[in-house]
């Protein structure tokens, strides 16, 4: 274990539960695959088709990228300086109070905003076998036992998120498998499609479609930031670039088969945002109960991301009550859990099932949308908190603007399309009230009328683990 690792970690649920088993490398990396596998690919690929066309393929190799980009310097400040809260607690670090403020929340409200959405799309896909349920019951269901996953605890989390990555790994394998078989004559699926091979086949709405269609490909990536939360869990901190890079280069491969296959299968004009392109793709085959399996992978797929998202917000909400940023009643422990964090984002996720009810389709569409852009901009934070806290050498500085101009290409894409526009001014309100609160905050902690609870925690055990690496002149402004 390297030198800054600590001894024991705070469970990610957020109470003092002492976690006694730290992770392999390999194991971050199926955690990983649980993350991000989700409704964003299954489901969002289909969308990004339908803007970009085939050519999206390029997108979600970008988007890769941007990805590796970001969790990159994310897994060089845990291996050097393992923090709790991993990237809001590295912007605090970095630039003050102000930003680990203004991250944890932006973070937070976006993952809340997202998960309506995810239950939304759970309860959409069990219409398929009990169409007569109301869909709010549907998504009641799922909340419910989300949440009893985290009362779990850590443990218990884990094991469960384990088996959901082994599962969606399968999915995408066997259809990958399956359409193969198709390809090579095994099994009968009528007329495929002729991949495109002319510039305009493969670029039916030019260049703007393909922009507009990056910010969809990211979807399918989305869960990178909760891997940095667990990071801190593994037994040697150093290896968590290792873990990355495994569960991307997987990730990215599967992603691209299986796309390519589909597009093969089915024509791409027939892909929407309303169906997973795989099940349109499966029903060519003649086989008893494959739409139904898949169905249920995607279910699968769905409520492990909405898991996993739970998880990683609960435990935000106590670290940010823990210092002072948040009401600090939600810190109380009972039963060794976070009852009142865990109640407050119940809540929430009951709100955000009743808008997600209630609102008219295309609104609710634009603010989960512009949720998704939120998460873009913490990530773009985390590469701009690595410029003050790594010694980057110089091609570290050129993949770090390089993040940055792939990440800012995505954002401003969706002002290309009439499915994310709106989306993108909405994520701006959004982040122009948490900016509104951030000054208002930071004024009253400049005039010291608040105490920051746990101000110091933070620079007290980088102190105490000084790693190589880090910069010597960043100081701590928790203070300010």
């Amino acid at each position: 274990m390297g030198t800054t690792s600590q001894n024991s970690a705070t469970s990610p649920e957020g109470n003092n539960e002492q976690t006694d088993t730290k992770l392999k490398w390999w194991q971050l990396s199926l955690l990983g695959v649980a993350f991000t596998i989700g409704t964003g690919y299954f489901l969002g690929s289909g969308l990004a088709i339908q803007i970009g066309g085939p050519g999206v393929l390029f997108c979600f190799l970008l988007a890769a990228i941007g990805t590796y980009l970001v969790f990159d310097v994310l897994a060089q400040m845990t291996s050097r300086d393992p923090l709790e809260g991993s990237f809001r607690s590295y912007a605090k670090k970095a630039f003050g109070r102000w930003a680990g403020f203004s991250s944890g929340w932006v973070y937070w409200s976006s993952e809340l905003l997202i998960m309506g959405s995810q239950l939304t799309a759970l309860s959409l896909f069990s219409k398929l076998w009990f169409p007569n349920l109301p869909m709010w019951i549907l998504a009641i269901v799922y909340a419910v036992l989300g949440l009893f996953i985290v009362w779990l605890g850590t443990k218990g989390f884990e094991r469960f998120e384990n088996v959901f990555a082994m599962i969606k790994v399968a999915a995408i394998v066997m259809f990958i498998a399956l359409a193969a078989s198709a390809l090579m004559g095994w099994l009968h699926i009528g007329q495929v499609q002729a991949f495109p091979t002319t510039v305009r086949d493969y670029f039916p709405h030019g260049g703007l479609g393909l922009w507009a269609s990056l910010l969809f490909a990211f979807y399918a990536f989305g869960g990178i930031e909760i891997m940095g939360i667990m990071a801190m869990r593994l037994q040697e901190p150093q290896q968590a670039p290792k873990a990355g890079k495994t569960m991307l280069a997987l990730l990215t491969s599967i992603y691209l088969a299986s796309l390519v296959l589909a597009m093969i299968l089915v024509s791409w004009k027939k892909f929407n945002g309303e169906q997973s392109p795989f099940l349109l793709a499966l029903k060519k085959f003649d086989i008893p109960f494959v739409p139904d399996i898949f169905n249920a992978i995607l279910i699968i797929a769905g409520f492990s991301t909405m898991t996993a998202s739970l998880f990683a917000i609960i435990k935000m909400l106590v670290l940010l009550a823990k210092d002072g940023d948040a009401p600090h009643f939600l810190t109380v422990i009972k039963l060794n859990r976070p009852v009142m964090a865990i109640g407050l984002t119940a809540a929430g996720m009951a709100c955000s099932i009743v808008f997600s009810m209630l609102m008219p389709g295309k609104i609710y569409e634009y603010i989960t949308t512009a949720a998704g852009l939120m998460l873009l901009y913490n990530w773009m934070f985390i590469l701009i908190t690595s410029g003050r806290l790594l010694d980057l050498t110089t091609f570290g500085k050129i993949k770090r603007y390089a993040g940055l101009l792939i990440l800012l290409g995505a954002v401003s894409g969706s002002l290309f399309h009439s499915l994310s526009r709106p989306g993108f001014f909405i994520s701006l309100g959004f982040v122009s009230v948490i900016g509104g609160l951030t000054l208002f905050m930071n004024a009253r902690w400049r005039s010291g009328s608040l105490n920051a609870t746990s101000a110091g925690n933070i620079q007290a055990m980088s102190t105490k683990h000084q790693p190589r690496g880090l910069k010597a002149k960043v100081k701590s402004k928790a203070n300010k």
